[in-house]
């Protein structure tokens, strides 16, 4: 359960950026996870239950937002089908995975500051 790493990544990340704003708390996190990124997305939320205790986040909520992958021409941007081949119909050209469907992304934090 690598999840477990990733949300102790997050919380020092987002540690890290209330220091450096002179944060008082931290008030809720965003993240997106993407389709291919191997990030299960509720264990993902289960580990930040369990690792928030005793940090800057223990009150703050986390929202989860699961992106799927999509897959395009790169050459004239033609969406590809999911389910499809990898190429383009139109140009033949190798598909390309549009950004975020194999991401783990830290999308808003939100912050007191004085």
């Amino acid at each position: 359960m690598h999840e477990y790493a990733l949300v102790q990544s997050l919380v020092e990340r987002v540690e890290q950026e209330a220091r450096r704003r002179g944060a008082l708390a931290v008030h809720r996190l965003s993240v997106r996870v993407g389709e291919l990124s191997g990030v299960d997305p509720e264990l993902f939320r289960t580990a930040y239950e369990t690792f928030r205790e005793g940090t800057i986040c223990a009150k703050a909520p986390l929202a989860v937002t699961s992106v799927a992958a999509t897959w395009s021409c790169p050459r004239c941007a033609r969406p590809i089908a999911r389910g499809a081949v990898l190429r383009c119909a139109g140009c033949d050209a190798p598909a390309r995975l549009d950004d975020g469907g194999d991401a783990l992304t830290l999308d808003r934090i939100e912050l007191e500051v004085p």
